[in-house]
């Protein structure tokens, strides 16, 4: 399959993206069946396509998994998935809820029932430098058992990009979008890399319309140091994008800090100038224009009790929370509050 074939449009992107999850839930063990299980809750075209071959896989890994624990067989189980799993099977099939979203003032909540059941990684380390080298010994797109979670391999654009499905997505259509992932580039954008990114945007966004990218920085909450971006379908565009903000024209500041461009110089100026300061950043880029977040390093910033930390998604507006209470109890100056926590000194 190539790049044209399912990136012409949205219908056949999205068309490609869930053959893509029933061809993985042939695959065996934990891992593939809890991806493909996150992002059918997250999306109810999906969740109607794959309940019954998913409620039937749930059956056989739950049995499977008791008769080896009756027996004393651990098994060869990631522990991450054996624990998520087990989280699953004690609440049952039918107890695992959708994604649940709603509008808080200008902001955007969601209560990702699966999402939760990973364990916390909320970073405290400090990095000392906004850019750290590439190690293979560290987790990484290479690794062999991620293969199978690869939506789609090839040349996009003149590069090789690996897209991998996201294994506990929190925006529709969400994926992994590994940059020459052969070259074990680290999690930095070169001036060749932000000008790809920005092209990427633009061609894909006039393709698949709502075609958006975030980035995450060293320092920023980058959970993988090696070259990717965050792809997602969101024909309504983010909460940053709204024209009711002073970056837009409008009469209301944004709580956090945001640099705008329009102009794709201008846009790799400002950032070249981030990474000399040594300045952690999140990043939005949309079909013309670039949304920078200078913000406080990770760990100088205490992480809400509802939160795994503020990535790209929290600072363009979205909000993921742990729990259903906080869900409903959270509010827009609650919100508002841990944006303008993480503006920079």
């Amino acid at each position: 399959m190539t790049a044209a074939d399912f990136l012409k449009h949205h219908d056949a992107f999205a068309g490609a993206f869930t053959d893509g999850l029933k061809q993985m839930l042939q695959h065996e063990g934990l891992g593939p069946f809890i991806l493909v299980l996150a992002n059918a809750t997250f999306d109810p075209d999906i969740y109607a396509e794959l309940k019954a071959p998913l409620k039937s896989r749930f059956d056989r890994l739950r049995e499977d998994l008791r008769e080896r624990f009756a027996s004393g067989r651990d098994g060869e189980q990631i522990e991450e998935d054996l624990l998520v799993f087990l989280k699953m099977a004690l609440i049952g099939f039918k107890g695992l809820q959708p994604t649940r979203f709603r509008d808080e003032g200008p902001w955007r909540l969601q209560f990702n029932h699966l999402r939760s059941f990973r364990p916390r990684r909320i970073t405290t380390e400090v990095p000392k430098e906004i850019i750290s080298p590439f190690n293979s010994n560290a987790f990484n797109f290479n690794r062999p058992f991620l293969q199978k979670e690869c939506f789609w391999a090839g040349d996009l654009l003149g590069r090789r990009v690996d897209l991998y499905y996201n294994k506990y997505p929190f925006a529709p259509l969400h994926g992994l979008w590994v940059l020459d992932r052969n070259a074990g580039k680290p999690q930095f954008l070169t001036r060749e890399d932000h000008d790809y990114v920005w092209s990427l945007a633009a061609e894909l966004g006039e393709a698949v319309p709502g075609m958006l990218f975030g980035y995450n920085s060293y320092g920023a909450y980058a959970s993988v140091n090696h070259l990717h971006l965050q792809g997602f379908v969101e024909p309504d565009g983010m909460p940053v994008m709204r024209e009711q903000w002073s970056h837009h024209g409008g009469d209301t500041d944004y709580p956090a800090r945001v640099l705008y461009f329009t102009d794709r110089e201008q846009s790799w100026a400002c950032m070249s100038e981030l990474h000399a300061d040594e300045q952690p950043y999140n990043a939005l880029f949309t079909p013309g224009g670039s949304y920078l977040f200078p913000r406080r390093k990770q760990g100088t910033v205490e992480v809400p009790a509802w939160s795994s930390g503020l990535t790209w998604f929290e600072l363009a507006g979205g909000f993921i929370v742990s729990n259903h209470e906080d869900f409903e109890r959270l509010d827009a100056t609650a919100l508002q509050q841990e944006l303008e926590r993480v503006v920079p000194d």
